[in-house]
């Protein structure tokens, strides 16, 4: 099976953070997140499906929460981006996408597909083999802590 070069993961992992950035930055504050809503359910309308419920404000929260957390999960990955941290990332987006595959097998939200594709993309890209210099594969036993992370040696 092919593997991703260290410098190609690292892009990869930096480019799925800016995509969490450009895509969920929206659902941060309460008044984006209003401006967001009524797109969203249009988008659900022009796809099929009915007009998105009026949003509670314990829905706000909560999406607002997310939109938060995802920021900042995004930031991290985007500022010490590492191996490690892009797999979590992709155990991360297997959750979600199986969140969503559960919301769309209960019907009326097509607009999830949306989201649900690429979060599922991200998530195979990122679990992919990365390749290991062969110095790299002996452990080090004078530093068993360090881990692969972009731009250190």
């Amino acid at each position: 099976m092919l593997s991703l070069s260290p410098p190609a993961y690292f892009r990869l992992t930096r480019a799925s953070a800016l995509y969490d950035i450009l895509i969920i930055t929206p659902f941060a504050t309460p008044w984006t997140f209003a401006l967001l809503y009524p797109q969203l359910s249009n988008l659900n309308v022009s796809l099929g499906g009915a007009p998105l419920p009026a949003s509670a404000p314990v829905q706000v929260l909560f999406a607002c929460l997310l939109g938060s957390l995802v920021l900042l999960w995004a930031s991290l990955r985007l500022l010490r981006t590492s191996v490690v941290l892009g797999r979590f990332d992709a155990c991360g987006r297997a959750v979600f996408a199986l969140w969503m595959a559960w919301a769309l097998a209960q019907g009326g939200l097509p607009l999830l597909w949306c989201y649900f594709v690429p979060e599922l993309l991200w998530a195979v890209a990122q679990a992919w083999p990365v390749a290991v210099a062969r110095s790299a594969r002996r452990p080090d036993r004078r530093r068993p802590h360090l881990t692969l992370v972009s731009g250190q040696r």
